[in-house]
């Protein structure tokens, strides 16, 4: 959608939003005005602990206890909703301005079906023909939501509880609800930050197809800007409590004006800058609970001076045609536009085509198999079984990276949890550093936990809410024996908290005083303690904005090439793949489809499969064109005969309907299961 939308229908004035902390007053929010205009999606940017989140909080008066709106208005066709009474604020809530949350796992109830959850929102705020839908109607229309945002299997699914979810299904159905009514106004705080790529691209057609045909006004909060580039008509880009510019996407992406701007495009990780480390924003977003006299950017700001500390920059105009209506707060910027960004140097990849076979292997998947028995009935007998792995084979090479990508649901995480042991395999073997995992005893399993870690997709659910940060990071170094003395961990503790930028104070605090980004460090932090030779990183980034990603990618980089770990890096963002990845492999349905050097599966991708998935990547430029597969994806439980590929696949062929395709070797290093490239594998052979 291009143009502007000229009737507003979110007003937001002057906003400030406090929290009472044991610091004293926290000014999350501190003066926003932000302007929505019916039909258009208005993306909120910006590093953790920004702002963004709270922003959108206020706006539902869904504050946690201890914060409260001291200033402001948000006006909805006229009406303030901060003057309404709680009793018409919780009618607007749903059914006229709805909201996605970041983290499904708390925003779910857990003691409810999904399907209950969504039908709750249905029977509450929504009307056919003048009367309220009841009974079969709102089952129906719920099993019609989960189907449009993409859930499989969607009438078993219904009667699940969030807890047999994987992450990416959890906000699956989070859209479900919030899309349920069919608001004007929908909030989405970093909706698609579990999902795969290609769910993300299901999703995003979803949110633009609802926004188009009914005009509704989305707010978006993310720190994915290829999603800006691909959803937004107008960026605001929030720092320390405050906008500091405001601009239509094209002259966003074109020419960002402020510094903070420029050093959140320079962060991204590119094929480009592979071999190379990746620029960070030196320092922190500073503490909100202390008084501003100038910048709030000014100790992180490689281009301010004297006056950038002591006068505070207003929101100013930027004249141009080729910056109309923008706004952004910076003295710099009173003496002309910035210009476009140079073209950044093409990174060395010095050191990133040693051939992997050279390199010893620290873990070793063998016909892996974990199959989760389906019992029904009143002795829960075995009906079935899911087929979360089916037979995978993976090895994973010391000082290397083994990407494993696909859709959500696939078995990715489960490969990685049933490598560390973490979930029995069905069948199959699991080698590490030489042994067999499943002939060691519990005792010679429980010293092996130090040398094998994992990082956890959602850092809520991972960190146990009763500990501060000190107790969470000293309880696995004093289990396996990491540090002779407490002044030893604590010196090792405060090192770990400055690799992943948190402050020294952050290890007297406790995880629910932090933003799920500042989570997430804490939580890549916690498996850095006890020095691993291998890490498994599910998802280690989903919560980080682009700054702080930069800043844990080099860090992962950086130990890896100092201390020789090995990843399994299980992730759905492309970007980061081709980064840091050294090899890929392609998980669909509970078996790798693809795998080879990450030059070689993402510069050449062969199976169809891997072919729509790359396609699916949103980019800041927004020039690749999108393979949309067909149908939905099939449920682990009852996976299609033949290729399980075949039924969504546009190149599909009789014969994949019949038996799975073998491995075909197009090369020494990469391999795939497709019958298209029998010729191709026989010449690799013969060659």
């Amino acid at each position: 959608m291009t143009g502007h939308a000229t009737e507003i229908v979110l007003d937001v004035t002057s906003l400030k939003t406090s929290l009472d902390t044991s610091r004293g007053e926290l000014r999350a929010v501190d003066g926003v005005d932000i302007e929505l205009r019916k039909g258009e999606c208005f993306a909120l940017v910006g590093e953790s602990g920004s702002g963004k989140s709270m922003t959108a909080l206020s706006l539902m008066r869904l504050l946690p206890e201890a914060g409260r709106i001291s200033d402001g208005k948000v006006m909805l066709a006229g009406q303030d909703l901060l003057a309404l009474p709680e009793a018409a604020m919780r009618v607007v809530r749903g059914r006229r301005v709805a909201m996605i949350f970041q983290e499904p796992s708390t925003a779910l109830n857990p003691v409810l079906t999904v399907g209950r959850q969504i039908m709750e929102v249905i029977e509450r705020h929504t009307t056919l023909s003048g009367k309220a839908i009841r009974g079969e109607a709102v089952r129906a229309r719920a099993l019609e939501m989960l189907d449009a945002v993409g859930i499989p299997d969607a009438a078993r699914r219904c009667e699940e509880y969030p807890f047999q979810l994987s992450g990416g299904l959890k906000q699956r159905v989070m859209i479900a609800c919030a899309l349920a009514a069919e608001p004007e106004i929908l909030i989405a705080d970093e909706p698609t930050t579990a999902l795969d790529v290609t769910i993300q691209a299901q999703i995003l057609d979803l949110l633009a197809k609802l926004q188009s045909e009914r005009r509704m006004a989305i707010l978006l909060i993310t720190h994915d800007l290829g999603i800006v580039a691909r959803m937004a008509q107008r960026v605001a880009v929030m720092y320390a409590g405050e906008i500091v510019e405001i601009a239509d996407r094209d002259a966003f992406f074109a020419a960002p004006q402020h510094p903070y701007s420029q050093k959140l495009f320079e962060a991204l990780p590119s094929p480009e800058k592979r071999g190379t480390e990746l620029p960070v924003i030196p320092g922190q977003v500073p503490p909100l609970t202390g008084s501003f006299e100038g910048c709030r950017f000014v100790e992180r700001c490689s281009v301010a001076y004297l006056r950038c500390r002591h006068e505070a920059p207003r929101l100013i105009a930027i004249p141009g045609e080729s910056t109309a209506h923008t706004l952004v707060r910076c003295h710099l910027r009173e003496q002309g536009p910035a210009q476009a960004p140079k073209e950044s140097s093409t990174g060395s990849e010095e050191g990133t085509l040693v051939a992997v076979a050279t390199m010893p292997v620290v873990a070793e998947m063998e016909n892996l198999k974990v199959h989760f028995p389906i019992r029904k009935g009143l002795f829960k007998r075995t009906v079935g079984y899911i087929k979360a792995v089916d037979g995978v084979s993976l090895a994973i090479h010391a000082g290397r990276t083994l990407a494993l990508v696909g859709e959500s649901g696939c078995g990715k995480t489960t490969a990685g949890k049933a490598l560390l042991r973490l979930i029995p395999p069905t069948d199959g073997r699991v080698v590490f550093a030489g042994r067999d995992l499943s002939t060691l005893s519990r005792s010679a399993l429980r010293k092996s936990r130090g040398a094998m870690q994992i990082i956890f997709q959602d850092p809520y659910a991972s960190l146990n809410p009763r500990m501060r940060i000190a107790d969470i990071l000293s309880e696995g170094m004093r289990s396996l024996g990491v540090g002779r003395t407490e002044k030893d961990r604590m010196y090792r503790m405060a090192e770990l908290l400055e690799q992943v930028g948190l402050p020294l104070e952050a290890l007297a605090r406790y995880p629910h005083e932090f933003s799920g980004g500042q989570r997430q460090r804490i939580a890549i932090a916690r498996a850095l303690a006890v020095e691993p030779k291998l890490i498994v990183c599910d998802e280690p980034t989903s919560a980080l904005d682009v700054s702080v990603q930069a800043q844990i990618l080099n860090l992962l980089k950086s130990l890896q090439d100092r201390l020789n770990i090995a990843y399994l890096f299980i992730t759905h963002n492309i970007s980061i793949v081709e980064y840091l990845a050294h090899e890929v492999a392609v998980m669909y349905l509970g078996r790798i489809v693809e795998r080879g050097t990450a030059a070689e599966v993402l510069g050449d991708p062969k199976h169809p499969y891997t072919q729509a998935l790359l396609s699916a990547v949103p980019t800041v430029d927004g020039k690749r064109e999108i393979i949309r597969l067909g149908g939905e994806l099939p449920s682990p439980a009852h996976p299609p005969a033949g290729c399980h590929f075949h039924p969504r696949c546009p190149k599909a062929m009789p014969e994949c309907r019949e038996t799975y395709p073998e491995a075909l070797q197009l090369g020494r290093s990469r391999t795939v299961n497709c019958v298209l490239y029998r010729g191709a594998s026989k010449a690799a052979s013969s060659s």
